[in-house]
């Protein structure tokens, strides 16, 4: 069962990465999630991210070869380039010439892991108040993908949006190879079923 995470749930996340004592390990995290919120990449995907891998003029990310062998585009909101830019612009002053080609990067100079961030995480979220809503549903990094796929199409119901079209672009936004995956959202917020069922029921009452 994912856990499902509010917008102010990420802000006192994004807080809670003040405690970290390293600027340029603060700086990057807070970067890390912030993209994780705002794209739904897999975290994977994120800490694969190149350089090369920015295209500054167009606004978007280059995701190279992920799950099942897919590479994708991602466009990105100005602010999240701007974000982006003011993380490598401290990074650089860290870290001029580092060892890889990697966006995110330890304070070693390498690419950020996938372990060290998981356990990272773990510590923000206990910080910032977030529990386990059941054993199995406690926060986690994958989840800010659940979070804006569930984001995605809850405004979608709620602006009235035709949600047939929506998912299919969600699907190949989020790299999924087939649309069925994306739906398989709609089971993770009870939100989002009932906004599902009731627009069901709007269609049947207007049948003869």
């Amino acid at each position: 069962m994912p856990y499902l995470f509010s917008d102010v749930d990420i802000t006192r996340m994004l807080q809670a990465t003040e405690s970290i004592r390293s600027a340029l390990r603060q700086a990057t995290i807070r970067t890390l999630i912030g993209l994780l919120a705002v794209t739904g990449m897999r975290i994977g995907e994120a800490l694969r991210l190149d350089r090369d891998d920015i295209d500054w003029r167009a606004g978007l990310l280059v995701v190279r070869q992920t799950k099942f062998r897919k590479s994708r585009e991602i466009v990105l909101h100005p602010t999240t380039v701007a974000a982006l830019r003011g993380y490598l612009r401290q990074r650089d002053g860290c870290w001029p010439h580092p060892d890889t080609a990697a966006v995110f990067i330890t304070t070693d100079g390498t690419r950020l892991g996938y372990r060290y961030t998981a356990e990272t995480f773990r510590q923000l979220a206990a910080q910032a108040g977030l529990t386990r809503r059941s054993p199995s549903c406690r926060p986690r990094p994958h989840d800010l993908r659940h979070s804006f796929a569930v984001n995605t199409l809850l405004d979608a119901y709620r602006t009235g949006g035709d949600v047939h079209t929506i998912v299919p672009l969600l699907s190949t936004y989020l790299g999924h190879v087939d649309p069925a995956n994306t739906y398989w959202y709609l089971s993770a917020a009870p939100e989002l079923l009932a906004l599902a069922a009731q627009r069901l029921d709007d269609h049947l009452a207007q049948r003869p």
